[in-house]
């Protein structure tokens, strides 16, 4: 190792006292100007020297000769120098000059030092061992100096790597045995062993394996008219790891009088200004209020804790402006799909010769459980419902409950029966219907909706069951309501006398035509007489009911459901929760459509159990009301939607001791579509309104662990609980008996293997009959409903249910002693976003994004223009608007690869949701495109 011998002429200080001050200008003539009593070391290693603009600079300084001081010395840059009196006259100056972290107008850095005399000084690298640099490297500086310091106090092992430091050559051996110190500077060896300092290693940033300083950053960022926008030149610049590389943030703060407009155009000529010299783009510039950023006890801007700030959404900045199209260079290529060569009848033989059978799974038989006798006796509702009032007149079938927990309504068969007759007779009477006829059934949720529901059966009329309109809110429900009445075709309305004065009114009149609604009947006041028996009964072909409901990509559609299909779902799910006249089961759904109405308005009626109905919406003024009614009615068995049990669990933490729920079997709780964390299935598609239920007995539903990134690819690949990437997805539940369900390839209709991710079709008894009409996509495929395999079985009639899924044999077993076989939703086809050939669905999207902060109540996801959009709902103060920009585009591109085109920072509730509680992100696309979101913040990510 060369020695390095310091010039005579040169004498490095490093004391920062006022006596040290006079002791040395006594034996030198040197510039020195310094804050007194301040400390100005970096973690107690060897000091350098600042000068500082101060008035004791004057006052000491102004009288000596011009010599003294050195010709680059200015009381604004932070330079030092100082020479021996002896060696002035033979020869030149030697100028020390360093950079501090707060310059300001100083730009472009040539620093040299000159060091102690019985000093050394080395350059090693600054990352890994310390092996020496060449020459022409450069590296940070490390001194051997009697004058340092020797350890941290209580510190052993940052002790030893920070003050014995020991060099190393090539090979890793070290050379010597003299101790090092690290001075946190980076520099080279310049001509005449002098070494240049060109910065500091806290401010060293390494992004795409390039090293860049901070200090340089901030000196180009000053350069940019930093006059009008930056307060007082303060600026932070650090990086952060996002998506395996460094990325360069700035923040600034921001003058108070600067407007918007400036400070988007100097954020933006800074982008331009440091991609041009740098050579980088940068990840986020971000604009804070004056004197918000965190500072050190010098005054500075403390740049660890502004990193720490950014990073968990505590910075709160005005203006921010992200730019990851620009830099983020690192993601994986877009997938180009290959066309399929091979036909499904080659899968299928290939799966069978590896060993793996075809995805498929069914629930028990159906008809050999049940006597036919008094199947074909009571095969239609009507005729169970005609037969219990017979028989059973005084057995309560239906128990209402308010917010209060209080019964305010109840009814017996007979009382039901009896109901039913005189709605009948009020519909052949007043409304001049015909067999056949739709009639709509507009009503809150309560025991009158189930008597209008039996009313317009014993008619002969088709009941069409919509969702009251709200009365706060006319504008945005009642057009709903006109939608479903018109494409229905509806002949008349049964509704309430309160609901008859809405549809009347000026207000509505407002929002749709009032005059032209069909004929309102008030089921409120019927005729007491004994209506005359005009029932005829149905035939199993003939339609029972219409199912209307608004799927989540915005598409209205109504189902035809027949009187032998709700037959034979309502005898499905009693065999599989065992439901009998002497259970109690109780129901929060709403009764509008899907398992909500089959629940609240069928199931009673055939199985003969009691329903204690509570509403949903009478859970907003009493939170506990669902808890406590499985508490004191000590209720077995409860269906609740995902949603209900969120809102119901909130808040109740205080109130558990007095909620008992132990005997609560929760078989039935409905784990809704849009529910995070761990996806359970939809049990509602338009083709099959339900196939799959937890029932009483067999295994519990298991939780399997799959690989995000093979489902990107439409393929399963099972992992390890807790591996990188891993996505829970729990079992749908277990099948309806008379249910088969197999997994086919959506676009060659063949049947997949085993663990093989394909769109699950459906095959049972109370399938859907078709679509009544479909408005918003009229052109759907008319072998929805009954559609064939292309390879396989030709001759099996089955359903498509438009979601992703597959099947699992576990080595558990059910009920008959055979293994069972797992069936796992993932997603619906119809929701899927293809970004980079990839298919993402959008509730794994949401709940990254849900996590990203503790403000964030609600996220939806679409796309615009091959733009990933993401709509997130604010719960907390305005001021988090802008911290969540970052933190949403972090989470996305880490979890997901993927950059996020805009982000749009919302009030709670603007996200619309439809009656079965799934977000309707169309509508949401929709009114993001017509600028009707009325959002707080809105971020484009360039």
């Amino acid at each position: 190792m060369p020695t390095l011998c310091p010039p005579n002429n040169t004498f490095l200080l490093f004391s920062t006292s006022k006596q040290t001050i006079q002791m040395c200008f006594s034996k030198f003539r040197m510039a020195y100007c310094l804050r007194p009593h301040r400390d100005l070391c970096l973690e107690l290693r060897l000091q350098f020297t600042y000068i500082r603009e101060d008035k004791m600079y004057c006052h000491v300084f102004f009288s000596q000769k011009d010599d003294t001081i050195c010709k680059t010395l200015h009381p604004l840059k932070y330079f030092s120098s100082f020479n021996r009196t002896s060696a002035l006259q033979s020869q030149p100056e030697t100028n020390v000059c360093l950079l501090q972290s707060h310059l300001l107008e100083y730009t472009s850095v040539n620093v040299v030092i000159a060091f102690l005399s019985l000093a050394l000084m080395c350059i090693v690298r600054p990352d890994g061992p310390p092996q020496l640099c060449k020459t022409d490297q450069i590296g940070e500086i490390i001194i051997n100096s009697r004058a340092g310091g020797t350890m941290y106090y209580g510190l052993p092992g940052l002790t030893k790597n920070t003050f014995e430091v020991i060099p190393v050559n090539a090979n890793g051996v070290p050379i010597g045995e003299i101790p090092f110190v690290r001075s946190g500077l980076l520099g080279f060896v310049g001509p005449g062993s002098l070494i240049f300092v060109v910065g500091k290693i806290e401010g060293l940033l390494m992004v795409s394996g390039r090293r860049h300083n901070a200090d340089d950053l901030v000196a180009t960022a000053l350069a940019v008219e930093p006059v009008k926008t930056v307060y007082r030149g303060r600026i932070a610049v650090f990086s952060v790891t996002v998506f395996y590389d460094e990325r360069v943030v700035i923040v600034a703060e921001q003058r108070p009088d600067a407007s918007e407009e400036d400070s988007f155009q100097w954020m933006s000529r800074v982008l331009q200004a440091i991609e041009s010299i740098h050579q980088v783009g940068l990840y986020c510039l971000a604009l804070v209020p004056a004197n918000t950023l965190p500072k050190t006890p010098l005054g500075g801007i403390h740049i660890s804790d502004t990193k720490q700030f950014f990073l968990e959404g505590s910075l709160h900045p005005c203006n921010i402006l992200m730019c990851p199209h620009t830099c983020v260079t690192n993601l994986p290529k877009p997938r180009q799909k290959q066309p399929v060569g091979v036909g499904p009848a080659s899968v299928m033989v290939g799966n069978l010769v590896a060993g793996k059978r075809i995805a498929q799974a069914a629930g028990r038989d159906l008809g050999l459980i049940e006597d036919q006798d008094l199947v074909r006796k009571h095969q239609y509702l009507t005729e169970a419902l005609q037969w219990r009032a017979q028989t059973d007149p005084d057995h309560v079938l239906y128990v209402l409950l308010n917010a209060k927990g209080v019964t305010v309504g109840t009814a017996t068969c007979v009382q039901l029966y009896k109901r039913a007759e005189k709605i009948a007779a009020a519909l052949t009477e007043k409304g001049s219907i015909n067999t056949g006829d739709n009639v709509v059934l507009l009503y809150p949720p309560g025991i009158d909706l189930i008597a209008a529901f039996y009313g317009c059966l014993y008619a002969g009329c088709v009941p069409v069951n919509v969702r009251p309109p709200h009365p706060q809110n006319l504008a945005a429900t009642l057009p709903t309501v006109r939608m479903i009445i018109d494409v229905s075709k509806a002949g008349c309305i049964l509704t309430t006398q309160s609901l008859m004065r809405i549809l009347r009114s000026k207000e509505a009149a407002v929002s749709v035509n009032i005059k032209t609604w069909p004929t309102i009947i008030d089921t409120d006041d019927l005729p007491r007489r004994r209506p005359p028996q005009i029932y005829k009964p149905p035939t199993a072909e003939m339609i029972a009911y219409l199912d209307f409901s608004v799927s989540t990509t915005g598409m209205l559609t109504g189902v035809k459901i027949s009187h032998a299909a709700v037959s034979a779902l309502c005898r499905s799910i009693k065999l599989q929760c065992e439901l009998y006249s002497s259970r109690q089961i109780a129901i929060c759904l709403d009764p509008y459509c899907g398992l909500g109405f089959v629940l609240w308005c069928l199931a009673s009626v055939y199985s003969g159990h009691q329903s204690i109905l509570i509403p949903p919406f009478e859970l907003e003024s009493c939170l506990s009301l669902w808890l406590s009614t499985l508490s004191q009615y000590r209720i077995r068995d409860t269906f609740c939607s995902y949603s209900v049990m969120e809102l119901c669990t909130k808040g109740l933490g205080t109130q558990t001791e007095l909620l008992k729920v132990s005997t609560c079997h929760a078989c039935g709780v409905v784990w809704m579509w849009d529910c995070p964390p761990e996806r359970s299935a939809p049990q509602k598609s338009c083709a099959n309104l339900f196939w799959v239920l937890q029932g009483t007995t067999g295994p519990d539903p298991c939780t399997v662990y799959v690989d995000m990134k093979s489902l990107r690819h439409d393929r399963v690949r099972l992992v390890e609980r807790g591996a990188p990437q891993s996505l829970p997805l729990m079992e749908s539940g277990k099948i309806l008996p008379g249910v088969r369900v197999i997994i086919v390839n959506p676009e060659t209709k063949g049947p997949l293997g085993d663990s093989h991710l394909g769109e699950i079709w459906v095959n049972s008894p109370h399938n859907a009959s078709g679509y009544y009409t479909i408005y918003g996509e009229e052109g759907l495929q008319a072998d929805h409903f009954n559609t064939k395999l292309s390879f396989g079985d030709p001759h099996t009639l089955w359903a498509r249910t438009g979601y992703l899924g597959f099947v699992k044999r576990t080595e558990l077993l059910d009920a008959s002693g055979d293994r069972h076989d797992a069936l796992f939703v993932v997603g619906s086809l119809d929701e899927t976003l293809e970004l980079r050939g990839l298919r993402y669905h959008p509730t794994d999207i949401e709940t990254s994004v849900s996590r990203a902060h503790r403000s964030i109540a609600e996220s939806a996801v679409f796309t615009w223009t091959n733009l990933l959009v993401v709509v997130s709902e604010l719960c907390g103060s305005e001021q988090d608007a802008l911290d969540l920009v970052p933190l949403i585009t972090n989470v996305v591109l880490e979890e997901h690869h993927l950059i996020v085109g805009v982000v749009v920072i919302v009030d709670p509730g603007v996200i619309p949701i439809n009656s079965r509680g799934e977000k309707q992100r169309m509508h949401l696309r929709d009114s993001f495109l017509a600028d009707q979101l009325d959002p707080i913040y809105v971020a484009y990510n360039m």
